[in-house]
This record gives structure tokens, sequence and C-alpha cells, in this order.
């Protein structure tokens, strides 16, 4: 996809609006306060059993629980457990029938073919394709290429359970597909969305009350469409560290950076094993020391009804007609500024990665940025509309 001859080929994100200036102490984060020993304190104590009765184990501080008896009488435990506890979840056995998982396994391998034959493949934020191969959006694909299957996979009453104790009802599921081949690299750790997609620069612009909300609106999972040795790199983990607020500034940082290296955990899986964590947990995707297993996962991204406005608004109309507008008062940034967060979309998701790929750092251009690129560089009202337009077709299913 490209723009008409009259903009730019590709609008990159321009650097984030800076954080508010004189800012409260303890109500903005700033890096300053990112302290490796607090966040040691927090980090370094042992899951007590006794306060998950409902747990089969603990490993490495990793609640492991059976899949085979739940109830609504387990919800608080979880709550407990991916708030307070140690964030992150193990059911074994998640699902129990390796012929569900074997069948959508199936679909996701004609996914990555039909990839391949159209010399499209797709990686992800932390790995070149080849290494990694990524399905984007396979939630929807997978739904379009064979229905009885993802049925069958979907109906999962773990996934359910989880979703309705983080979030509640009304969740909305996504789903990437992930394999990482022999050789495969690490990641590096990191948090993951909301804030965990961004740059330390834009993080630091959001008030500390939002750190702590961006980790309730979203539900990390994994399911292991493969046996999952150690040596196959599954995800890495430091428990408990989802409870340090200035984390998604101090993942940036080398020395977390290092103590994550030192003081990770990592469980292996088997085929139908379900992970579930925290989005602040602190985690990264192992090394694939192998020679001949394709590490697949279903990755599950379950997102809170809540992240949504109440109205429908067409901000792409009302980007396209106030920009006249905003030329006239170019000379005065900050009435500019409050006018584009009035008009135009601030944030780059939801999108279509296979069309939409980050430009810079973890998510793509939003419509304001394009704004203030255009405002910046004298691009015409056509010049506007033609890329306001060719980003919404990217962004489609």
């Amino acid at each position: 996809m490209s723009f008409s001859p009259e903009a730019p080929a590709a609008p990159a994100a321009p650097p984030a609006p800076a954080a508010p200036s004189a800012l409260t102490p303890g109500t903005w984060l700033t890096p300053q306060d990112c302290d490796l020993d607090a966040f040691r304190a927090l980090v370094e104590r042992a899951a007590d059993p006794a306060d998950y009765p409902r747990a089969a184990s603990v490993e490495d501080n990793v609640l492991v629980y059976d899949s085979d008896a739940l109830d609504d009488g387990l919800l608080p435990e979880l709550v407990r457990a991916l708030t307070d506890g140690p964030g992150v979840v193990l059911f074994r056995r998640a699902f129990p029938d390796p012929a569900v998982v074997d069948r959508m396994t199936s679909v996701f391998e004609a996914l990555l073919n039909e990839q391949r034959a159209a010399e499209a493949p797709a990686g992800d934020h932390f790995a070149k394709p080849g290494a990694n191969e990524r399905v984007w959006n396979a939630l929807e694909k997978a739904a379009l290429y064979d229905p009885a299957a993802f049925a069958d996979y979907y109906a999962n009453p773990v996934l359910a359970l989880l979703a309705r104790a983080w979030l509640g009802p009304g969740y909305q599921v996504t789903s990437q597909v992930n394999v990482v081949n022999p050789g495969g690299a690490a990641q590096t750790a990191h948090r993951d969305y909301h804030l965990g997609f961004l740059s330390a620069e834009a993080v630091a612009a959001y008030p500390e009350h939002v750190h702590r909300l961006s980790a309730v609106l979203t539900l990390q999972g994994a399911v292991a469409h493969c046996d999952m040795p150690v040596e196959s790199g599954p995800t890495l983990y430091l428990p408990y560290s989802q409870t340090y607020t200035p984390g998604y500034l101090a993942w940036h940082r080398p020395e977390f950076q290092a103590y994550f290296k030192e003081h990770h955990v990592q469980l292996p899986l088997a085929k139908g094993d379900a992970v579930f964590f925290n989005p602040a947990v602190f985690h990264a995707a192992g090394t694939n020391r192998t020679l001949d297993v394709r590490r697949v996962a279903n990755l599950l991204q379950v997102s809170s009804p809540f992240g949504r406005a109440m109205e429908t608004v067409d901000r792409e109309a009302i980007a396209n007609a106030v920009y006249p507008a905003l030329v006239q008062h170019a000379d005065d940034p900050a009435w500019v500024e409050r006018v584009i967060a009035a008009s135009a979309e601030g944030y780059a998701f939801p999108t279509n990665l296979d069309r939409d790929p980050p430009v810079d750092g973890m998510a793509p251009p939003s419509q304001a940025d394009v704004v203030r690129r255009a405002l910046a560089e004298g691009w015409t009202t056509r010049a506007l509309r033609d890329a306001l337009r060719a980003g919404a077709v990217r962004r489609e299913s």
C-alpha cells in the first residue's frame, strides 16, 4: 500500500509529545523513579502455597493448576495470583484433547504456507522473518479458514475462566501465532500492551495511575501447540515484577535487563498447556537451542471491553475538516496540539499489523501523528486526505 503522489510514501511516527512540565512528584513517573533495590525487594520472594489452595503446585514461583476441575470458586484466587501474587499461572492440559490442538495447528500451518507462497513472511516486534514466523490476526484468519476447528478450539473453558477472572464479561479475544524456529534468538525482557508497546519517552507522558491501569486492561496468554522443552526456549518470566509500578519505564533500563537475565524462571510446556499472565510481568521468549523443534504457540491477548469511546466518531473526516484551521494557527503549537487531540485518533491501535507494521519502535503512526507530520512538512489538504485514507485502509481487517 502506498500513498498518492502528493503525499510522502510512508508517514513515520514523530517523537512522542513530552511529558507535562512542572509535574507533581509521585503523579508522573520518571526514569529516576526506577530503583533496582526497590524492585528486588518486590520480586525476591517465594509464593506460599497456602495462599493458593486450589493450585496443584508452585514451580519456580509459577502457580500450576490442574485443568480438570474448574469452577467459579477459583476466580478470586486467580485475581489474587495475577494482581499481587506471582502474576503467572500455568494450566496443565488446558486443551486436553490433542486432536483439537492438532487441527488448529494444521490451520496455522496452512496460513503460514499461504504467507510464504505470497512472499509475505511476517516477523514481529522482536525478531526478523525467518528466525521467527508470525501470523497476525490469527483469530479471524483461523475462523474464516476452518470455522468448525475454530469453534471447537475457542470453546475452551480455561480461556473463558481466566478472561472472566481478569476482565469480567464482554472481553475481546485476539490471537497471533508465533513460530520460533531452531536457532531463533531470545527477546529482550519487556512488558506488554498497552504501555509496554510505547517508548520510555512516551510512557513518561502518562500519569502514574495510568501505569497501574494499563495492566488490568489486557490478559496475556499462550497455548503450546507442541511440546516445549526448556531447550526450545519457552517464555522467560520474572514473577512478582508486575507489582513494581515504574516497571513500564524500568524494563527499558540496562540494569533491569541484566537483573532479568540473572533471575528469570522458565518452565517446560507440553502440547495443550496454557500459560496466562499479567501483561506487566517482565517476560521474554527464550532462545530456541534445539535443532529440530519449531516452537509453535498461539499467543492470546484478551482485552477489556471498556477500552472504547461511547460514541462512534469519524475522526478521519474531522481531521480533514479542521486541517485548514490548523495551518492558519501553525505559529501556535500548543493551540494546534489541543485541536489535534480533540479531533484526530491519537492511538495507533487496533490496526492490521500485516499491512500497517510499526515504522519506528513498537507501534505504527496514528492519525494524529500523520496530521502533525502534514503540518510540519506543509502538505496540501489533498495530500493529508490521501494519507489518512491510505492509513485507514491499512488498518482494515
